[in-house]
């Protein structure tokens, strides 16, 4: 169920406070309203911010600053999708040095471990993980804190409509045109976007960018690669990433670990012993990060649902038990509400 604003910003972790988030995202995100009629003034009064707090590239404003700004813009212009709007208007060079590092990357499979190792400078609020198999990568993207959906679509919207926007540039030539996945339904006015993108499924079990086919384009030299260059910005982003505070990592841990087995998915306590917790400091540490088992269960469930829909042949009704419903109903119940369709409307759609 989406949580309303007003109840989220009373209930967010420390670093979410705190003022790490570059500036250049929320400032494409004010721009692109504005073009659309919304009051630059208006919105960054609602969001707690000083009127001259975008205009510095080296500023930094707060996680919950931006959030705040991207509800006030999404108030006034709902009928546009300015996270779409913004993302395609973000080049390679709007992500600093790392994107420089991108640039210069010998190869698409060097860019991508870049992009892995350096995410974090660019978006402290939003994990990587990246899937890679026989036939596909997936780039997914997972919130550090569950968001009100309205927000997560924009911001995952702008950020995956970006990496489209890079991926085309460096790899014009790909096997198989690439899908970005988003887990809301389709934004207003998105058909005014939808020919500037590749293919968008919306209402699917994760978000993220897919990049289909044979991959022997990940070693293809990348046209604008440039080795002395390239060192620069390494080094610059490892300075950078020896000035950031770490982040602590244990979301990402579980949500790793959270996978289903013979007896279901493991129980807190058992995810606690593997990370060598306490039960009591294991559900304290994710409580600090906004988060809780319970939460992080209910997205393992969702996103292991439907690739074994997808994947296997296995039973609905034994997806369901191993998935830890010991009720059909349930599992039917649980799986409309993230996907719209009932789990036997889903497998026969994609199969």
């Amino acid at each position: 169920m989406e949580t309303e604003p007003t109840d989220f910003f009373d209930n967010l972790p420390e670093w979410a406070l705190q003022a790490n988030q570059s500036v250049t995202y929320p400032r494409t995100f004010l721009e692109t309203a504005v073009s659309h009629g919304a009051s630059r003034d208006v919105a960054l009064l609602q969001a707690g911010l000083p009127l001259d707090a975008l205009d510095t590239p080296a500023n930094r404003i707060s996680f919950v600053q931006l959030l705040r700004l991207l509800e006030a813009l999404q108030l006034q212009v709902p009928e546009h999708p300015i996270g779409f709007e913004s993302g395609l208007q973000q080049p390679l060079t709007a992500h600093g040095s790392l994107g420089y590092a991108l640039l210069c990357a010998g190869s698409p499979r060097e860019a991508i471990r870049i992009l892995e190792r350096f995410w974090h400078l660019r978006s402290r609020a939003v994990a990587l993980m990246i899937h890679w198999s026989g036939d596909y990568i997936f780039f997914e993207i997972c919130p550090h804190m569950p968001l009100p959906e309205s927000l997560q679509e924009a911001l995952f919207s702008a950020i995956l409509a970006s990496v489209c926007q890079g991926v085309a540039f460096m790899t014009p030539s790909l096997p198989r045109d690439p899908e970005i996945w988003l887990q809301g339904p389709e934004p207003p006015g998105f058909e005014a976007v939808a020919s500037r993108l590749p293919k968008v499924r919306f209402r699917m079990p994760s978000a993220g960018f897919v990049l289909y086919g044979d991959q022997d384009w990940l070693d293809m030299p990348l046209p604008t690669a440039n080795p002395e260059a390239l060192a620069q910005a390494i080094e610059q982003c490892e300075r950078e990433s020896t000035l950031q505070e770490p982040m602590d990592n244990i979301v990402l841990q579980v949500r790793t670990a959270l996978k289903p087995g013979r007896d279901g998915y493991p129980d807190p306590e058992e995810l606690a012993g593997q990370l060598h917790l306490t039960p009591r400091t294991f559900r304290r540490r994710l409580r600090e990060q906004g988060q809780s088992y319970r939460q992080l269960l209910e997205e393992a469930r969702r996103r292991d649902s439907c690739d074994m829909l997808d994947h296997t042949d296995i039973s609905v009704h034994r997806i369901g038990e191993l998935l830890g419903y010991t009720e059909p109903a349930n599992f039917t119940r649980a799986f409309r509400s993230w996907t719209g369709m009932t789990p036997s409307q889903w497998r026969f759609r994609n199969r």
